[in-house]
C-alpha cells in the first residue's frame, strides 16, 4: 500500500513571496524562467533553441558580427556562442568568412534559409510576447520596456 503524498508546502507561482510579496530579482527571474520554457515549447519542432533565436536575431539585426561579439550581446559566455555557432552553421542558418582586416576573426552572416527560420521563430516569440503585453495600454508596455532597461543598464546598482 503507498503512503499519501504529504501536503503541498511550497507556494505555487503567484503565491507567497512568488507573488507580489516576493523579492523583485526573484520575480525577474521566476517570469524570464517561464517565458524561457514558453519559447523553447514554441520552438521545439523548428529545433531552434532560446538561445539560437537570439544569436539568429542579433546576427540578423548586427551583421558581419564576430562569435565574441554575438557572445556579449546576447548574454551568453562564449564557449556557449561557440557550441550554438556551430550547430546553427552546420543547419545551414549561418556561414561565416573572415574579417577583411584582421584574419584570425570569423565574421558571421545569416543565410538566406537562416533569414527563413528567423521569420518562422519570430512570428511564433511575437505571438508570446502579444499575450505578455495582453491588457497593457500602449503606454503601459513603454514604462515596462522603459523599466527592464534601465534595470539592465543601472552600472551604479552595488551588489
Amino acid at each position: 500500500m503507498r503512503k499519501p503524498r504529504p501536503a503541498r508546502t511550497s507556494p505555487e507561482p503567484g503565491e507567497g513571496k512568488r507573488g507580489q510579496e516576493g523579492h523583485l530579482g526573484y520575480l525577474l527571474r521566476q517570469a524570464g524562467a517561464a517565458f524561457r520554457v514558453r519559447m523553447e515549447r514554441a520552438l521545439s519542432d523548428l529545433d531552434v533553441t532560446p538561445p539560437q533565436f537570439a544569436a539568429l536575431t542579433m546576427t540578423a539585426a548586427y551583421p558581419e558580427l564576430s562569435s565574441a561579439d554575438l557572445a556579449r550581446l546576447s548574454l551568453l559566455t562564449p564557449p556557449t556562442v561557440t557550441v550554438i555557432v556551430g550547430n546553427l552553421k552546420r543547419s545551414g542558418a549561418l556561414v561565416d568568412r573572415p574579417h577583411p582586416v584582421h584574419g584570425r576573426i570569423r565574421q558571421l552572416e545569416i543565410t538566406p534559409a537562416g533569414k527563413e527560420l528567423l521569420a518562422r521563430c519570430k512570428r511564433r516569440v511575437e505571438a508570446l510576447e502579444a499575450r505578455l503585453t495582453a491588457g497593457l495600454s500602449p503606454a503601459d508596455e513603454k514604462a515596462v520596456r522603459r523599466w527592464l532597461v534601465s534595470v539592465a543598464t543601472d552600472n551604479k546598482a552595488k551588489a
